[in-house]
């Protein structure tokens, strides 16, 4: 595999950053996750955390070096993510479950699968056009899609935020699957939460990523979000890659999976609380028993062979 990636998450105007990402890759499989936490005291952070580590976790036991079938991986992954964030909840007799949106999507001999719970996004691009992307699981996507509200009208709408699909919730997810898309040299796959699709159409996206470095392309993307998100804007995070058939970037951009051994991964995560870009008011201690606790909850559906 050849691919160029970049994945970055900013804080926007709120008081916190609840958003997590994460890519992983073997060398013939990649997974690329990203979660968008709701729920106050931290708690919204710790269930998106829950989430982009479990596939993490997951996708590092199986993929040797591929996945044998990356739809069941997505379901199993997914549905175990969503019953440690519900463990968590009870460890903590919290009054209110935290939850988190989530979007994965797996890429392995060519072929790029997708799953989805909630409002978070993937697009598939090809020549500067959107040709596929996620539908949201909204109370707004059905407006829109009843033809009772336009888009305009829907960009301003009071419920705009509401999802009735996310992990963590007391009733079961509904995760949603793509279909097999087959990648060709160049096509781009973004995955965002609504901090940036929010703001910035697909459309737009597109044409500004087609033929782009994307290491450049995506913060100028994420810095027109955060302008026009201004004071008050939402947490912005993006995972984006593109498929290479051969070099045509710079190396030093460029990941090749070809050396790589049959059983190696490697992942990007960020460790709750370890990264100084997402604004935290917790102590050390308590940034450490959340981490324990993270771990233990995983660990109960992940077991360690």
């Amino acid at each position: 595999m050849r691919f160029t990636i970049y994945q970055e998450s900013r804080q926007g105007g709120r008081a916190n950053n609840e958003d997590r990402t994460t890519y992983c890759y073997s060398r013939d499989a990649l997974l690329m996750v990203v979660a968008d936490g709701m729920g106050g005291h931290h708690y919204g952070e710790i269930a998106a955390q829950i989430a982009v580590q479990t596939l993490a976790d997951v996708f590092q036991r199986e993929a040797r070096p591929l996945l044998a079938d990356p739809f069941r991986f997505l379901q199993k992954a997914m549905t175990n993510a969503h019953h440690a964030i519900l463990d968590y909840t009870t460890r903590h007799r919290l009054k209110d479950t935290p939850r988190t949106t989530c979007v994965a999507c797996v890429v392995q001999e060519n072929i790029a699968y997708w799953a989805h719970a909630g409002d978070s996004r993937l697009y598939m691009m090809r020549g500067g056009k959107t040709i596929a992307q996620t539908k949201d699981h909204s109370r707004i996507r059905l407006l829109l899609e009843e033809g009772m509200i336009s888009e305009a009208q829907a960009a301003i709408h009071p419920d705009r935020n509401k999802i009735y699909s996310c992990l963590g919730s007391p009733t079961a997810p509904e995760i949603e699957f793509s279909r097999k898309m087959p990648l060709e040299h160049g096509d781009i796959l973004l995955l965002c939460t609504d901090g940036l699709w929010g703001s910035l159409p697909s459309d737009m996206m597109a044409t500004s990523l087609k033929g782009a470095n994307l290491i450049q392309a995506v913060p100028m993307l994420l810095g027109q979000a955060e302008a026009l998100g201004g004071p008050h804007g939402d947490n912005l995070s993006v995972v984006a890659v593109r498929w290479e058939d051969s070099y045509v970037e710079d190396a030093s951009s460029t990941i090749s999976t070809q050396t790589m051994s049959r059983d190696e991964v490697t992942t990007r995560l960020e460790e709750f609380g370890r990264n100084p870009t997402y604004k935290s008011d917790l102590s050390e201690d308590e940034i450490e028993k959340a981490i324990e606790e993270i771990r233990a909850a995983i660990d109960k559906y992940n077991p360690k062979k």
